[in-house]
């Protein structure tokens, strides 16, 4: 129950909008890796090493990469590294949100990240940390859990949800409206 809690306090810091840039879900998926295996009857194919997953400003890289196509033609990535990670800029914004990872499964359809062990997840100047981290850009919601048994993945022995969330700019009023 303390990590819903958790998970939901943090969610509601970051309130302004997290969406992904949309021009990106019209851009092509662009992979690169050492080794690839495709297997055109399931539509599955595996990357491994040095693997990196673009499309438009999305960028994922990882040590290996299983990537399946779904019927509607979208992509579900699950990465695997030490760590795995992703990048994306913020509709509208020069602002990115960044993830790492030693799991990590995309969504390319429900525009979904969820990072799995030692994960991270930043944007701008706003971070957070826990065991598990699911971004929906789509709803702006993210939530944030920790591994309350004392056996974090964590860097942090304690399990714990950490996050450092930065002061907002507040707007200055015009000298005018001060008369």
């Amino acid at each position: 129950m303390k990590s819903f809690f958790a998970g939901f306090f943090i969610a509601m810091l970051f309130t302004g909008p997290v969406l992904a840039e949309r021009a990106d879900r019209d851009k092509p998926v662009h992979l690169e890796a050492d080794r690839a295996t495709v297997q055109d009857a399931n539509k599955l194919a595996t990357f491994i090493g040095n693997v990196v997953l673009t499309q438009g400003t999305l960028v994922i890289r990882a040590d290996k990469m299983t990537v399946k196509e779904d019927a509607g033609g979208f992509q579900h990535a699950t990465a695997f590294g030490n760590l795995a990670s992703f990048r994306q800029k913020r509709d509208g914004m020069d602002e990115y949100v960044e993830g790492w990872s030693e799991r990590m499964e995309y969504d390319g359809k429900a525009e979904k990240v969820q990072l799995f062990k030692k994960a991270r997840l930043k944007r701008g100047e706003d971070e957070v940390h826990g065991d598990y981290i699911a971004y929906d850009a789509i709803n702006e919601f993210f939530q944030v859990t920790s591994n309350n048994n004392g056996a974090s993945t964590q860097t942090n022995s304690d399990g714990r949800v950490r996050a450092v969330i930065q002061p907002k700019k507040k707007e200055q009023k015009p000298k005018d409206e001060d008369q």
